[in-house]
């Protein structure tokens, strides 16, 4: 197979491990820069065009697009989809996973447990939006916001009050939620692939930050899963629509909570934490599926 993988930086560990996967299988592998890409919109002959090369015969699609590139990454990835190329995510499902307030609704209408959510307009509405997530500790988050940038813990009533009036003031979407405490810091990150949960790992925050992400300096340990844990996240992952997935979730005493469904997990902490091959575990996705596709399966 002729296979892209669209990702602005070919050094990142994700873009080598999928290149070092898919080359070992066999496959022509090639890194594409999508904001170098440019596009010819034509139902008679669609095109996509880089660094002046027309790109041709490629079979499959993995998509590695930022959040920063998202309008423009998936604009891309849709033009391969026009062209009857496999992606391994659809562009929908990327920007449908990116829009944080929608996911959460969407998740929400599907049954799937999360943290309460608030989401409010008018700076009128502030003391309500605190008292909607059980009160002070409290989360707020920016709905464009990724990698815990745009994340703040609220430890007070003033505090939040303080906090969601800066953001209003500035227009920015946010969502309020409540702290789920019992998660000591701590979260679950799922790694989703087609109808079954590869890899797991538990990402525990420094001391002093709540905020689990790895590269603020959070620590990661493997894993086992509660079957209930497991379902929630791969159903998530239906619902989304995406075939490859980061599931994020909390421990809580009322059970697994889901807070975010990411379309472009990073491979480098879980494949060290677990010790597992999931880049090749994702090309091997590929084959199959796409030969169902090509089999009208």
């Amino acid at each position: 197979m002729k296979i892209a993988i669209l990702s602005r930086d070919s050094t990142l560990y994700s873009s080598v491990r999928l290149v070092e996967a898919a080359t070992a299988r066999g496959h022509d592998v090639s890194v594409l820069d999508p904001t170098h890409c440019y596009m010819n919109i034509t139902s008679m002959k669609p095109s996509i065009h880089y660094q002046g090369e027309n790109l041709l015969g490629y079979d499959a699609v993995i998509p590695r697009i930022g959040a920063s590139i998202t309008f423009y990454g998936t604009a891309v990835l849709r033009q391969f989809e026009v062209m009857n190329t496999f992606v391994l995510n659809n562009s929908a499902a990327i920007s449908r996973s990116r829009d944080k307030l929608a996911s959460s609704q969407l998740l929400a209408r599907k049954g799937i447990d999360l943290p309460i959510t608030a989401f409010a307009h008018n700076p009128d509405n502030i003391e309500d939006l605190i008292d909607e997530v059980g009160g002070a500790p409290l989360v707020i988050k920016l709905v464009e916001g990724s990698q815990g940038v745009g994340v703040v813990l609220a430890e007070t009533h003033n505090a939040a009050h303080s906090v969601i009036q800066a953001f209003m003031g500035l227009n920015a979407n946010i969502m309020v939620q409540e702290f789920i405490k019992e998660a000591e810091g701590s979260d679950i990150r799922c790694f989703v692939l087609g109808d079954k949960v590869v890899a797991a790992m538990k990402r525990q925050g420094r001391e002093g930050e709540f905020r689990s992400n790895l590269h603020r300096g959070g620590t990661a340990t493997q894993v086992r899963l509660s079957p209930q844990e497991r379902a929630a996240a791969v159903q998530a992952a239906k619902i989304m629509g995406l075939s490859v997935c980061g599931v994020d979730m909390l421990r809580s005493n009322r059970g697994p909570l889901v807070m975010e469904v990411n379309s472009s997990p990073g491979l480098e902490g879980i494949e060290k934490v677990c010790g597992k091959d999931i880049a090749s575990l994702m090309i091997e996705f590929i084959e199959k599926n796409i030969n169902k596709v090509s089999c009208g399966l």
